[in-house]
């Protein structure tokens, strides 16, 4: 019927050939080039969609995609474990506010190696959690809860932060930031685990001892 979506959809392995034929029909124009020359138009009601995720491609890799196929898709997901956590980290390390990145971002680069892949090690191995989680999301959490401490030291038009201000935060840095580690990596396990996040915690940081 006119006016409705019609979908092309393409499902099973990603093949070396055809996908790099459905490059035209990926771009704007929406025209597929046949190997004998015939070239069949998309209509505006028709969408291509392979393994019927829209918009996107959903293949289990790209080893046979070339760069031009991949940039016509706009995106590329990785599984949270390929990806990792340090892109996440250094991610937010960039968009630290300008006006404490001179005295506060070094001590998170110590600090964040110093603890964080040592404690993502321990929960994985460790700690009895309730809800499973996942490495990534331990990690967003903790900056999110870092980024509610940071927050009233941001400098805006109307509020400017001074040095005693900063010198105040980075005296109380590294606790805020064992603080936010606790009750983001250390608060899915049981009681137990706890317990046992508590002296892996204390054990890397000789100003808490048990």
């Amino acid at each position: 019927m006119s006016g409705e979506k019609h979908w092309i959809i393409f499902d099973g392995p990603v093949d070396a050939i055809w996908i790099e034929n459905m490059n035209t029909v990926l771009d704007d124009n929406k025209k597929l080039c046949l190997n004998s020359g015939q070239i069949l138009t998309l209509t505006p009601h028709m969408t291509m969609m392979v393994n019927l995720f829209k918009n996107k491609f959903e293949v289990e890799d790209l080893s046979v995609a070339s760069p031009a196929t991949v940039s016509r898709c706009g995106m590329v997901y990785m599984e949270p474990v390929s990806l990792g956590m340090q892109p996440l980290i250094d991610s937010w390390m960039k968009i630290l506010h300008p006006n404490l990145i001179k005295k506060i971002k070094p001590k998170f680069i110590h600090l964040f190696s110093t603890y964080v892949a040592e404690i993502q090690k321990f929960v994985r191995l460790e700690i009895n959690e309730i809800q499973s989680t996942q490495d990534n999301n331990l990690v967003s959490s903790f900056m999110r809860l870092l980024d509610c401490f940071l927050e009233n030291y941001k400098e805006t038009e109307t509020k400017k932060i001074s040095n005693d201000d900063i010198e105040i935060l980075d005296s109380s840095i590294e606790s805020i930031f064992l603080f936010c580690l606790t009750w983001s990596f250390g608060c899915t396990g049981d009681y137990a685990s706890r317990l046992k996040f508590d002296k892996k915690l204390r054990s890397l940081n000789n100003k808490f001892p048990e």
